[in-house]
C-alpha cells in the first residue's frame, strides 16, 4: 500500500521479533527498569528518548517485553506523563518552525504545502486523542496560541 503523503510504496527497515519475550541476557530486573524510566523522565527526557537511552546505555532492547508495561504506561502510573502527547507535540513544533520559515520566505510554496500536510496530521491526531480521552474534548489547535506553549 502506498504511503499517505508521498509517492513511495512500502516501508523498509528492520522488523521486531514476533514473540515479545524478554531476552535472557538482560541484567536489570523489572523494578530497576521502572526506576530507570522514572529517573530519566525526571531529567526531562521524552518517552522515545528514554527508550533510546535504555537501549543504547543500559542494554534493554524492549521495555514492554521486560516489564509488561510500555514506557508511557509506566510514566502515566507515576503521574509523569505530559499533558500533550509526544507525537502531537513534535508535529506542533514542526508546524511552528514552518510557519516561522513562511513568514520570512513568503513565496516558498513547497513550505506552504508542507504546512498543510503537517496541520492535517495534527488535526487527525487531535481527533484521535479526543476519542480515546487523552485530550479533553474542549482542546483546540490554534497556531498562534500554541506557539507560546512550544517556545
Amino acid at each position: 500500500m502506498a504511503r499517505k503523503y508521498s509517492g513511495a510504496r512500502g516501508q523498509s527497515g528492520s522488523t521486531r521479533p514476533s514473540k515479545r519475550v524478554a531476552p535472557g541476557w538482560i541484567q536489570h530486573k523489572t523494578k530497576e527498569i521502572e526506576l530507570l524510566v522514572v529517573k530519566l523522565a525526571k531529567e526531562g527526557k521524552s518517552a522515545s528518548m528514554i527508550g533510546l537511552q535504555l537501549r543504547d546505555t543500559y542494554g534493554i532492547p524492549d521495555v514492554k517485553a521486560a516489564t509488561g508495561k510500555s514506557i508511557s504506561k509506566i510514566l502515566a502510573d507515576k503521574k509523569l506523563s505530559k499533558d500533550i502527547p509526544e507525537d502531537l507535540m513534535s508535529l506542533i513544533r514542526k508546524a511552528v518552525l514552518v510557519r516561522k520559515h513562511i513568514g520570512e520566505n513568503k513565496q516558498d510554496m513547497t513550505a506552504k504545502r508542507g504546512l498543510q500536510l503537517t496541520e492535517s496530521k495534527i488535526k487527525k491526531l487531535i481527533k484521535y486523542y479526543k476519542t480515546i480521552g487523552r485530550l479533553p474534548l474542549s482542546w483546540k489547535y490554534d497556531p498562534e496560541r500554541i506557539k507560546l506553549v512550544v517556545e
